[in-house]
């Protein structure tokens, strides 16, 4: 425990026993720091105790400090490591109290140098969650949230059809949607954006990601049924002033981004995010004669502006707008054409996104003692057509989750309560026929969390929630952790989550096709007439960490079972049709991957992984594979820094083989007895960057180096208005080699 936790919590232990009969004052105030650019800075972690007594406390991470001290004593003594200590005296009806300590110049500062980990695994929390940081982000080209994977084994990313260049993410072998994708803890990736809002979030933009398999927080709602992804924007208190980054590629994309934070009397604090790109170039590698993405242009801009008070009160509040276009489908397909029997195929959309949040909350002087309120709100228009098939969109969301914390009896025992509402209203047209609903969902939940030394960890939620369409339903969930040894950690997880599927939205790849939409089974009153999705998560993990010659190990194994008791089974494997019915039978999936970190020479790091998944489900009565879900992976990743700044990253996979839906045609690895396997493969990216100051860097990468793609992708090419037309069954790379340049430029 670090020096001035155990402090704190010794201060506070004593402080409760001790002058209880005495009448206390609240004293409170600021530190800061002379700093050597003539701008003071914050003094997080200054100690300020009241001599002679047990009274004190420690400064946050803006300096502020706010405790009880009795009214017989006088003055307090502020201190802070490197600097000189400062007495403040108080005076009658004067306790509010501004510190500025100078630095030591008796003796020179020691240095003590330690590389921050890119990805970084908690021995401590009881839920087993991969803290991923800027870092990872920048050894690949992450130009947006569906990118941001290619060096984390945990999450495979696929495309969802050949025509509108959108990318999945896959958790424990299951489908996007099923992963819970929030912004700071707040709802994002959702309802008619399940799929294609992974691409609303540049890369840039994101400070760090919290990455937690199975069941989550009942604080963060009922919906994680394979994990959740919390994307943590850049903060305006953080950071450098100005960041510009530049992004080309030769497949004709280009990007620019501008961040831009400023301050307020240290207070008060803004940020403004600006991302433009575009797709300007016509590519048809594969030469199916369709363009292998869509041209088209993307504007998104983020203003965000935080507030915190000295005496504990936390503002903020921001806004989001996107604009995003783009025209697709076949090589000779221009805008405006006619979509018809012996005309070019096509493909077009537009989206209009509004986000605004707002997060209002007070800690108070006792510790581990806060409430909280999440306000967001999102308007969600899109308008796509897919040859003669069009697919219109609208959605408005309303959600607000109120949370308090505390704790019983002392700082081990710590509970969370609160009551959320979150209310969507879609409007939907597909194929001519209207499908709309409003669905309100309102609960309450508690969470208690148990820390008994460093040995044992608990954490136990239960929520219950009403939905106006499916009735009342509880959600409870279990963390355990247990350290076998000093650097051994046992994890144990399991719980229940329900999902409303947005059946158009979340198989949007599959409008890329001429099959027929059915549902099946349809009941009136319920969404799209089914009902909701509800499934059991359990999970056991082991991390260890370990000393492998004079370095740093880290060794972890998970294993995930998910089984379904109410599932929208998507049925691709009867030709020219996609049903969607209640599921009628099993489903499930098992999850085994192992990770293993190591820092094999002195700034070369290596990651290897390996995932098998075995992923069924019924359909039609047979308990079958899923489609399109490969049961092994393996991973390799390598970084090496040179002294001089130069940065290499390599990274290689191995995708086996997976089943392709039942279909009639000659598709490339069919093998003998009719069984549809799509062939193995192998995957290789690499970056190289240099950073020339702190403030200027160059990077030049390529992806799938190997050149390799699924040269059929679009069954039925030559006569996209025929029944067997189908650009759906992705199970391979849709763009060959690419190469890519990109600069990133800061202002202190």
């Amino acid at each position: 425990m670090p020096l001035k936790s155990l402090l704190l919590a010794y201060l506070l232990l004593f402080s409760s026993f001790s002058g209880l009969a005495q009448h206390r004052r609240t004293v409170s105030g600021v530190v800061q720091l002379a700093g050597t650019r003539g701008t003071p800075e914050f003094g997080a972690g200054a100690i300020i105790v009241a001599p002679g007594t047990v009274f004190g406390a420690v400064a946050d991470s803006l300096g502020d400090f706010s405790f009880l001290l009795p009214d017989s004593v006088h003055s307090v003594v502020v201190s802070y490591m490197g600097f000189v200590a400062d007495t403040m005296p108080l005076h009658d009806g004067d306790n509010n109290l501004k510190v500025l300590l100078t630095a030591q110049h008796t003796l020179k500062d020691v240095v003590v140098h330690d590389r921050i980990k890119t990805t970084e695994i908690s021995m401590i929390d009881p839920m087993k969650t991969e803290k991923i940081g800027m870092g990872e982000l920048q050894k690949a080209a992450c130009c947006n949230l569906s990118e941001s994977f290619e060096t984390t084994p945990s999450v495979d990313v696929a495309f969802t059809d050949a025509v509108t260049g959108y990318k999945q993410v896959k958790l424990l072998g299951l489908s996007g949607p099923y992963t819970l994708i929030t912004r700071e803890n707040i709802p994002d990736v959702r309802g008619l954006a399940a799929v294609t809002g992974l691409s609303y979030t540049p890369g840039s933009w994101i400070e760090s990601m919290q990455l937690t398999k199975g069941t989550g927080s009942v604080v963060n709602g009922y919906e994680s049924v394979a994990g959740q992804i919390n994307v943590e924007l850049v903060k305006p208190f953080t950071g450098e002033k100005w960041l510009f980054n530049l992004y080309q590629n030769t497949q004709g994309r280009s990007e620019a981004n501008i961040n831009y934070r400023y301050h307020l009397r240290n207070r008060i604090g803004t940020n403004l995010l600006v991302h433009a790109s575009s797709q300007w170039l016509k590519t048809d590698q594969n030469k199916d004669h369709f363009i292998d993405q869509p041209l088209g242009n993307q504007f998104n801009i983020t203003n965000r502006w935080i507030y915190n008070s000295r005496s504990g009160w936390m503002l903020q509040a921001g806004i989001k707008v996107l604009y995003a276009d783009g025209v697709g489908g076949e090589w000779s397909y221009h805008l405006g054409d006619a979509q018809s029997t012996g005309s070019p195929w096509g493909y077009h959309f537009t989206t209009f996104r509004l986000e605004d949040w707002a997060k209002i909350a007070k800690i108070f002087s006792r510790p581990n003692t806060s409430i909280g309120l999440q306000l967001s709100n999102v308007n969600h228009n899109q308008d796509a057509n897919y040859g003669a098939r069009a697919y219109k969109g609208q959605q408005n969301s309303l959600y607000a989750n109120l949370i308090y914390q505390t704790y019983i009896g002392n700082t081990n025992h710590v509970i969370k309560a609160g009551a959320s509402c979150g209310a969507d209203n879609y409007d939907e047209t597909f194929a001519g026929t209207n499908y709309s609903r409003q669905e309100i969902v309102s609960g309450i939940f508690s969470e208690y969390s148990w820390h008994y030394s460093d040995k044992f960890n608990v954490v136990a939620g239960l929520r219950g929630d009403y939905d106006n369409l499916y009735g009342a339903f509880a959600t409870p969930r279990l963390h355990l952790r247990y350290a076998l040894a000093k650097r051994t950690v046992l994890r144990l997880s399991g719980g229940r989550a329900q999902h409303t599927a947005n059946i158009f939205a979340e198989n949007a790849g599959f409008m890329a096709s001429n099959r027929q939409f059915n549902i099946l089974g349809a009941t009136a009153g319920r969404a799209y007439g089914l009902n909701p999705e509800v499934a059991w998560n359990t999970g056991l993990n082991l991390t260890q960490k370990f000393r492998l010659g004079m370095r740093e190990a880290v060794l972890s194994f998970d294993y995930y079972y998910t089984r379904f008791q109410n599932q929208v089974v998507v049925d691709l494997d009867y030709p020219g049709f996609l049903s969607f019915y209640n599921l009628k039978g099993e489903s499930y999936a098992h999850s085994f991957s192992t990770q293993f970190d190591y820092e094999l020479l002195h700034l070369l790091n290596i990651r290897l992984a390996y995932r098998y998944y075995n992923v069924m489900c019924t359909y039609n009565g047979l308990l079958e594979e899923k489609p399109l879900v490969p049961p092994h992976r393996a991973f390799a990743n390598m970084d090496y820094t040179t002294r001089s700044k130069w940065k290499f990253d390599y990274t290689i996979q191995w995708v086996g083989t997976q089943r392709t839906p039942g279909i009639t045609h000659n598709h490339s690895g069919v093998s003998p007895g009719g069984v549809n396997q799509s062939p193995s493969y192998i995957l290789m990216n690499v970056q190289v960057t240099k950073v020339f100051s702190d403030v200027f860097e160059a990077y030049l990468g390529g992806e799938n180096l190997t050149n390799y793609m699924q040269h059929d992708a679009i069954v039925g090419a030559t006569d996209p208005y025929g029944r067997s037309f189908d650009a759906s069954l992705i199970w391979g790379p849709m763009m060959g080699r690419t190469i890519y340049a990109g600069l990133r430029y800061k202002v202190k």
